[in-house]
């Protein structure tokens, strides 16, 4: 099965196009998979059915795996088994009978605007780290960009004349994303003043770089992030998501179109927008109030 498992995870990297990150998760999860069955000593796909499957989950759930994390292995494990039927290596499906584990969505704290004035006033700046790490939670709160996309900015991808920045998000997909002009004050700053004394001798494009002048990592900078939160006194879970969240969030609180904030996150389904951006209950009455034209008679009337 090892040999139908790389077929597939070459025809995700080639056909759809997702991320490195996407890839490395698919390939975690069928390495785990196929250690149960060749465990079980089962020896060729088409020997795997429904019940196989279920005491897979079973297996999972007692090792303590969340029913979020089963429900993320059985969307792979459908994926690879509908791969498997389409390129014949299987004359059967044992995934479609097989419901996916339901899980509650919990989504990740969101910061109040005070407490993001916090995060991102820096009283004193000593070194160009300070200026970089600044810059970078700037961004991040500015732009809601993912924490993968903001480590892998290029000089080229700031567009400081048009107000801009180009990201390229999940399966590589382009999108520009607008700056305003705080925002790009502190990026034109950081690029002619703070970052060539980041470069050592190094010669890179990419635009936020670590002590030895390369290209920062996801881990670097979630240190950098829980470092500056505790400095801070931030008590809410504090994630490169809990500023994309932030972000969406408050655009909405103020009344930016969903559509529009659906664009600068990069979701392709507007769907995933609902689900990631909440607006308080207070917020959507108010709405209603506003611009239903019967409660709008209601709303003048308790004014009067």
């Amino acid at each position: 099965m090892e040999q139908i498992i790389n077929e597939f995870i070459d025809f995700i990297r080639l056909e759809k196009g997702l991320s490195q990150n996407t890839i490395q998760s698919y390939q975690r999860d069928l390495k785990q998979y196929n250690q149960y069955i060749t465990e079980h000593k089962i020896s060729h796909i088409d020997n795997i059915d429904r019940i196989v499957i279920q005491k897979y989950f079973a297996h999972l759930k007692q090792e303590g795996k969340s029913a979020k994390t089963i429900a993320r292995l059985a969307a792979t494990i459908r994926s690879f088994h509908q791969f498997a039927i389409r390129e014949k290596y299987a004359v059967k499906d044992p995934t479609i009978l097989i419901e996916t584990p339901k899980y509650e969505q919990k989504l990740p704290d969101v910061l109040s605007e005070d407490e993001v004035n916090r995060l991102l006033t820096f009283t004193h700046i000593t070194n160009p780290r300070d200026e970089r790490d600044r810059t970078m939670l700037e961004l991040l709160y500015g732009t809601g960009v993912r924490v993968s996309e903001l480590i892998q900015l290029n000089i080229e991808d700031v567009n400081l004349t048009m107000g801009f920045i180009r990201v390229f998000g999940k399966g590589n997909k382009e999108r520009i994303v607008p700056l305003g002009e705080h925002l790009m004050g502190i990026l034109r700053n950081y690029i002619q003043e703070v970052r060539p004394n980041l470069l050592k001798k190094h010669v890179t494009d990419i635009l936020f770089l670590n002590a030895r002048g390369t290209a920062l990592t996801r881990q670097g900078f979630w240190k950098i992030l829980k470092k500056i939160g505790l400095e801070k006194g931030i008590t809410k879970t504090l994630t490169p998501h809990t500023l994309r969240h932030s972000f969406a969030t408050h655009l909405l609180e103020n009344g930016a179109d969903l559509r529009a904030v659906q664009e600068m996150l990069g979701h392709s389904d507007i769907s995933t927008t609902q689900l990631y951006t909440h607006i308080s209950k207070k917020q959507i009455r108010e709405m209603y109030l506003t611009y239903h034209p019967r409660a709008k008679k209601e709303k003048n009337n308790e004014e009067q």
